[in-house]
C-alpha cells in the first residue's frame, strides 16, 4: 500500500489540503497532538479494507459490532451493502441500529428488521436492532445538559464497535457523521428523545412539542456521543463515506437527490478529526454543487457540534490528512 503524507491546515483550499488539528492519538507537533485523518478517493469494498487497515486499530473481540444507518423506507442514499459486505463479513461483526423516535418505517423493531432486510442488510450479516428489548443507561462525564444517554440494551453486548458512517446532510444537525452515528444512532428510542430534548424528556411526543434552542440541541448530540466514546474507549473506530452528498439523512423517507460528486471515503481513531475532515472537504471541493449541503450545515450552526465535543475532550479539529493511493 503506498501511503501519501499530507500535513495541512483547516484553511487550506485544495481538497488535498483539506485538514484541521486534533488532541488524541498520534503524532507531535510542538506541544500538541494531530490525530490522523485517513482518505482515499475511490469508494470501493478494497478501498474501504485498505482505509481500515490504515488505521491500526482491528476490530477484534467475542462480538464486534458495525453501526451504521439502515436508512429510512423511500429513502435511497444509505450505503450500499455491495460496498460494505467484505468488510463487514470479514471483521465477524453484526450491523446494529436503534429505533427511531418518529413515525415512518422503522419506529417499532419489526418493521425496522424489515426495513433492513429490504436494503440488503440482513443478506450480508446479522441484523442486531439494539432497543427491542429495552435499554441501558450510559454515564455522560462533564457534560451541561445530558447526566447520562440511554443506549439500546444490547449494545452492551459488544467489546468492539466500527462507527460506519454515510456523510451527508441533516435537517436538524446541519450533517451527519461519526458523532450523530454514535449519539443518535445508539440511542434507544426513548434516548433519542433524550438527546433531542437536551435531558428533559424521554418521551418523543413531548419532544417534539418542546425542543430546546439550536445550539444546546448540538451540544446535547455531542454529550450523546461522549458517553459511547468514553464507555468503549480504543475498542472503536471511525469511517466516513462521504458519497451520495445530499443535503438530506438518511432518515428521511424522500430526500433531495445529491448534487454533488462523491468524495472518498475518510477514517480516524478520531470522531471529531473525522468529521471535520468531512466538512472541510466538503466546502475545498471545486463542485458547485457543495453549495446546497454548505446551505444546509451552515444554516443549522451544524460546525457547532465539532466545536462543542472538541471542548468536551472527544478530539481535535486539528488532523493530519494521510491519503491512501
Amino acid at each position: 500500500m503506498k501511503i501519501k503524507l499530507l500535513l495541512i491546515s483547516a484553511f487550506a483550499v485544495a481538497m488535498s489540503a483539506c485538514a484541521s488539528n486534533n488532541t488524541t492519538n498520534q503524532k507531535s507537533v510542538g506541544e500538541s497532538v494531530k490525530p490522523k485523518v485517513y482518505f482515499v478517493k475511490d469508494i470501493t469494498p478494497a478501498s474501504l479494507q485498505k482505509i481500515y487497515e490504515a488505521l491500526g486499530r482491528e476490530a477484534k473481540g467475542e462480538n464486534v459490532a458495525v453501526k451504521l444507518s439502515t436508512g429510512e423506507p423511500g429513502g435511497h442514499n444509505f450505503l450500499d451493502t455491495a460496498l460494505i459486505r467484505s468488510f463487514v463479513q470479514g471483521i465477524g461483526a453484526t450491523i446494529v441500529e436503534c429505533n427511531t423516535a418518529y413515525g415512518g418505517g422503522r419506529s417499532n423493531t419489526a418493521d425496522h428488521l424489515k426495513a433492513a432486510a429490504d436494503h440488503g442488510f440482513t443478506a450480508i450479516a446479522k441484523v442486531d436492532i439494539m432497543d427491542a428489548e429495552g435499554e441501558v443507561e450510559i454515564p455522560v462525564e462533564g457534560g451541561k445538559h445530558l447526566k447520562s444517554f440511554l443506549a439500546g440494551k444490547s449494545i452492551e453486548n459488544y467489546d468492539f464497535l466500527v462507527i460506519l458512517s454515510h456523510f451527508k446532510g441533516h435537517a436538524m444537525g446541519g450533517f451527519g457523521g461519526a458523532i450523530k452515528n454514535m449519539s443518535i444512532g445508539c440511542a434507544s428510542s426513548n434516548g433519542k428523545a433524550r438527546v433531542h430534548s437536551a435531558g428533559k424528556y424521554d418521551n418523543a411526543e413531548k419532544m417534539w412539542a418542546d425542543l430546546p434552542k439550536q445550539d444546546i440541541w448540538l451540544e446535547s448530540l455531542a454529550e450523546g456521543a461522549k458517553a459511547i466514546v468514553d464507555r468503549w474507549g480504543d475498542k472503536i473506530l471511525y469511517i466516513n463515506i462521504a458519497n451520495k452528498l445530499s443535503e438530506d439523512c438518511d432518515c428521511d423517507n424522500n430526500p433531495a437527490d445529491p448534487k454533488m460528486a462523491d468524495l472518498g471515503i475518510f477514517a480516524s481513531l478520531d470522531p471529531v478529526a473525522v468529521d471535520k475532515a468531512c466538512t472541510d472537504a466538503v466546502r475545498n471541493s471545486p463542485d458547485e454543487g457543495k453549495k446546497y449541503l454548505i446551505e444546509r450545515i451552515d444554516s443549522r450552526h451544524g460546525m457547532h457540534t465539532l466545536e462543542y465535543a472538541e471542548q468536551l475532550g472527544m478530539g481535535s479539529q486539528q488532523y493530519e490528512l494521510i491519503e491512501i493511493k
